[in-house]
C-alpha cells in the first residue's frame, strides 16, 4: 500500500457551525476515516455524528483517543473554552488543527504555546483563508513578479453587533483578536521577511472606535497598510501592489489582477472545492491529512499563530 492510501483517522472536538464545515471536507478525502466526536453539547455531537456517519460519540476526550487512538483531531470550540481544551488534548501524541484565533487575547496565547512546547504538542493553526485559491492564485503568480510588494488590508469590524447576538464581553472586549485575524494575516502571506516595525499613524479611540491606519514595514522592503473600520461600512478586503500588477481580493474569496497601464480587471478563476464547501476548508483538510502522512504542507504552526497574535497586539495596543 502506497503511503499516500493510508488510512488517516481523524477525530472532532466541538460540534457547531466551524465542525460541520470541516466535516464535510474531511469526508470528501478518500484515505480519511471519521473516527469520533465530543462536544460540550452531546446532541449537537449526535446530531453531526449521524450526518456524516461518524463511528462514535464520545462523553470526553480521554475516551476519544483512548478508543479511536486518532491520529488527528480538529478542534472547534469557543474562545473562551479552548485553553481547557487544549489542557486536554495536548497530553496525547496526535497531531493538532486548531481553529482560529488560539487564545482570546494575546496573553492566552502565549499560555497555550508554552504549554504546547512544555508536551511537545505538534499543532497547526486553521487560518482558512491562506488556503482560498484567490490566495493561492496571487501566491502562484508573485513568484515570478520580484518587485517591492505594497500590501493593502481594509478590515470593518461590528463587536457591537456581536454582542448583541450574544459573543461573550471577554470575547468582544478582544474582538480584533477574535475577528481581525483574518485580515491581519494577509500581511503574513503576502508580505516577505520579518516585520521590522508596526507605525500606527491613526490610533483606535476605545471610547469611540472608528477608524484605525497602520503602516507594517519588513525586512524585504514590503510594506503592509492596514485600514481598519469599526462600527461603520466598509467590506473587507486587500489588494496587493507591485510595479507591474495589482490583485484586488473584494470579497476575499474572488481575485482580480490589472497589468501597469491596463484599466482593466481581469477575474481569475476560482477552484471548485471553494465553490462546493466553505471556502479554504477543503484544501486546508487536505494540508492536514499531508501534515499526518509527513509529506509536504501548508500549515501554519502555532508559532506562526502567536507571531500573528503579536502583531494584532502591536497594531491594536492591547
Amino acid at each position: 500500500m502506497k503511503e499516500s492510501k493510508k488510512k488517516i483517522k481523524v477525530a472532532f472536538i466541538g460540534a457547531g457551525f466551524m465542525a460541520d464545515a470541516h466535516l464535510q471536507a474531511f469526508a470528501d478525502i478518500e484515505n480519511v476515516s471519521l473516527a469520533g466526536i465530543t462536544s460540550r453539547t452531546l446532541k449537537k455531537a449526535e446530531d453531526l455524528s449521524e450526518k456524516y456517519g461518524i463511528k462514535h460519540v464520545y462523553n470526553s476526550i480521554d475516551e476519544m483517543y483512548n478508543s479511536t487512538k486518532a491520529d488527528l483531531v480538529v478542534i472547534s470550540v469557543n474562545e473562551l473554552a479552548l485553553y481547557k481544551i487544549c489542557l486536554e488534548s495536548f497530553k496525547f501524541p496526535w497531531k493538532l488543527l486548531v481553529e482560529k484565533p488560539v487564545g482570546y487575547n494575546y496573553e492566552e496565547a502565549q499560555l497555550i504555546s508554552a504549554l504546547a512546547l512544555n508536551t511537545r504538542a505538534q499543532v497547526f493553526i486553521a487560518l482558512n483563508r491562506r488556503h482560498y485559491s484567490s490566495t493561492k492564485n496571487v501566491i502562484a503568480e508573485l513568484r515570478d513578479d520580484y518587485g517591492q510588494r505594497v500590501v493593502q488590508v481594509f478590515d470593518q469590524e461590528n463587536p457591537a453587533v456581536a454582542k448583541e447576538a450574544g459573543t461573550p464581553q471577554k470575547v468582544v472586549d478582544n474582538w480584533m483578536y477574535a475577528n481581525s485575524i483574518h485580515l491581519i494575516d494577509y500581511f503574513n502571506v503576502f508580505c516577505r521577511g520579518k516585520i521590522t516595525g508596526v507605525q500606527n499613524l491613526i490610533r483606535l479611540n476605545n471610547d469611540s472606535p472608528f477608524f484605525l491606519l497602520s503602516k507594517l514595514s519588513f525586512s524585504s522592503g514590503d510594506i503592509g497598510l492596514y485600514q481598519a473600520i469599526w462600527e461603520g461600512p466598509g467590506p473587507w478586503a486587500v489588494n496587493i501592489t507591485t510595479q507591474l500588477n495589482l490583485w484586488e481580493l473584494r470579497p476575499l474569496e474572488k481575485v482580480t489582477k490589472q497589468t501597469y497601464k491596463s484599466r482593466v480587471k481581469e477575474d481569475i478563476a476560482v477552484d471548485q472545492w471553494d465553490i462546493t464547501f466553505k471556502p479554504g476548508i477543503r484544501c486546508q483538510a487536505q494540508q492536514a491529512v499531508n501534515a499526518v502522512l509527513g509529506i509536504e504542507h501548508t500549515l501554519p504552526t502555532l508559532e506562526d499563530g502567536l507571531r500573528l497574535m503579536s502583531m494584532i497586539k502591536n497594531i491594536y495596543e492591547v
